[in-house]
């Protein structure tokens, strides 16, 4: 982009002014949230993020890899098959509507990080992104208590007129790990 672009970006869409708890967020080197720690990544590689509304560096993030990905599969993994495996069905859908409730607690700042991140105004950041950010952790709160099986009527050649039934039951095949 040159310089002629960036202006006539900018006067188009200004920069967002952020508030004080995201400018010290964004003012040091961001690092991976690995098992509930921020952490190096293990190339010790960052990249820089731009604003695209002004084309200015609002932050360097820690650069993910694939080792970094193992690390966080491992992570996820234990927890699925340790705390979170002992919680209750409703239990877990209250976590996860939590999680919800705390996003929407603090919606201006990260609206404001959304905004940055994207290049969305500021009003759109919040009354879209973070709104249905929202909404989908209250949604699938819900789902957390539907997860649930059928009742499967089948034939059996060797009994005529028999009735049998195959049950099944839903359940997590595991962990997934994404970089995006």
């Amino acid at each position: 982009m040159s310089v002629g672009e960036e202006s006539v970006i900018s006067s188009v869409m200004p920069a967002v002014e952020l508030g004080q708890a995201n400018s010290e967020f964004l003012s040091r080197p961001l690092k991976l949230l690995i098992n509930g720690e921020w952490v190096e990544p293990a190339s010790g590689q960052t990249f820089p993020v731009y604003d695209p509304a002004c084309a200015h560096v609002v932050a360097e993030v820690g650069e993910g890899g694939e080792e970094d990905v193992d690390r966080a599969v491992r992570a996820a993994r234990r927890a699925l098959h340790g705390p979170w495996s002992d919680f209750t069905p409703a239990e877990r859908a209250l976590i996860v509507w939590r999680i919800g409730d705390l996003i929407e607690g603090r919606a201006d700042q990260f609206g404001e990080l959304e905004s940055v991140d994207t290049g969305k105004p500021l009003i759109a950041a919040k009354a879209v992104d973070v709104a249905l950010t929202v909404d989908q952790f209250r949604y699938m709160a819900g789902s957390a208590t539907k997860v649930e099986g059928t009742t499967i009527p089948i034939s059996v050649p060797y009994a005529p007129g028999a009735k049998f039934f195959a049950y099944t039951a839903r359940e997590p095949v595991g962990v997934v790990g994404a970089i995006v």
